[in-house]
């Protein structure tokens, strides 16, 4: 390993060439994470309705939101799951791990033959894909300077945004073709795990606290541990603060191809696909220009004040959307918006939960509170597609579920302050 040989303690300001390859690797993992993740919110329309001959709109929904909610149940189990591993085994060799599953099982989605057998094979992919965030940030947290931390922390946190780009365009270059054929090519990111594999070592920081701990805790008691008297509001909050903001995000997301479909129809077209692509597209510019943002925001206003000013706006962003967006070309714009707040907004998890844990259990805390949040966020689809089934109305169900995002503006208030506070071993 040509780079173990360097120094990749986060102690020294200046970057090295291993702090850059993990930055790489993590942006990369993250990424492919997004698209794996994404890819079936842009096919699910097609894809339920070809697998279970449905034409309503409503129904199809209501379908898409079941294979979601058992995605994201998943998503946010396997999430907790290997964060536990990633204290225990390695941030690397964790993100090789989850990597091969989420895209072999996503790959694999394109096999399916009915939407019980594609609900069974998305699941499997979030398990994966609920993994490799905890290690990805873990990984830059232990090796990139006090300094600098937050900024790459904020650029990793960027790859979710061309994740879903990628997703976006491989559905407008596979879409016509099938959907299928999208999700096959779920698969590619499999070759990045054999680029961590031999190339990215363990950081220091990690090594030196596993050696110390090494033998005196089993896995049941690294868990337990975020859970102690002096960590437990710090989890709680952080579960709830992720919890407000998925549940919010993926409750429009999930109801959004559908309605994209449904004005499409009222306007006289049939074909959604290239507005649903150019939509999320255009929301993938708006989230990186909030990620942008953040990198100073987060350090001007501090963690708490930055992810209020993003939860309100997530919210005002979202009702308008859904209440006053009557056309396809209104739309399009309103995208830049809503990526903005709506996706953007996740940019203050990247640096705030990280900063909450110490060394010995940071990869469990913060996949804990980032992948409970998602489990949280089965709820949303959920209620989105009985809420549509309800009013019949795709609108008023997405604007409801976006109130989620009141909850985690109050409760932020309640979490510590980390800006400014080197992080604890």
């Amino acid at each position: 390993m040509a780079y173990a040989a360097e120094a990749n303690v986060a102690h020294d300001s200046k970057i090295t060439s291993y702090q850059w390859l993990c930055l790489f690797s993590a942006f990369a993992g993250w990424m492919f994470d997004s698209m794996d993740l994404n890819l079936f919110t842009l096919v699910l329309y097609p894809s339920v309705a070809s697998l279970t001959n449905l034409t309503s709109p409503a129904e199809i929904a209501r379908y898409g939101g079941y294979i979601m909610a058992i995605k994201l149940l998943c998503w946010g189990i396997g999430g907790i799951l290997f964060g536990v591993v990633a204290d225990r085994v390695g941030r690397a060799r964790t993100m090789v791990i989850t990597i091969v599953i989420y895209a072999v099982f996503t790959g694999l989605s394109g096999l399916a033959q009915n939407w019980v057998q594609l609900a069974a094979l998305q699941a499997i992919a979030g398990f994966g894909i609920g993994g490799e965030w905890a290690a990805g940030a873990s990984l830059i947290a232990e090796s990139w300077p006090e300094k600098h931390r937050a900024r790459a922390m904020q650029i990793m946190q960027m790859a979710f945004a061309f994740g879903f780009f990628a997703a976006a365009l491989d559905n407008l270059i596979l879409g016509p073709i099938s959907w299928r054929w999208v999700l096959a090519a779920g698969a590619l990111p499999a070759v990045l795990s054999l680029l961590i594999r031999f190339f990215v070592p363990e950081p220091d920081r990690w090594l030196m606290v596993r050696k110390r701990e090494e033998g005196r805790s089993t896995a049941g008691q690294t868990f337990a541990a975020i859970f102690k008297p002096n960590l437990r509001r710090r989890t709680i909050v952080g579960a709830i603060v992720a919890s407000s903001v998925m549940i919010g995000c993926w409750g429009g997301l999930t109801l959004l191809p559908s309605w994209i479909q449904q004005l499409v129809r009222a306007s006289g077209g049939t074909n959604g696909v290239p507005i649903i692509s150019y939509a999320f597209m255009l929301m993938m510019v708006g989230a990186v220009l909030g990620y942008a943002t953040l990198i100073w925001m987060t350090d001007a206003l501090g963690r708490r004040g930055a992810y209020f000013i993003f939860n309100i706006c997530a919210l005002a962003s979202s009702l308008y959307l859904f209440w006053f967006v009557k056309d396809l070309p209104t739309l399009l714009w309103f995208m830049l918006v809503y990526g903005y707040f709506v996706i953007g907004g996740f940019g203050t998890f990247a640096v705030y939960l990280p900063e909450l844990f110490p060394t010995r259990v940071r990869a469990t805390g913060q996949g804990f509170c980032w992948n409970a949040a998602r489990s949280a966020t089965a709820i949303g689809p959920l209620i989105a597609g009985w809420l549509v089934a309800e009013f019949g109305s795709f609108p008023a169900a997405a604007a409801a579920v976006s109130f989620a995002y009141v909850i985690g503006a109050v409760v932020i208030w309640f979490g510590p302050e980390t800006r400014g506070i080197p992080l604890e071993d």
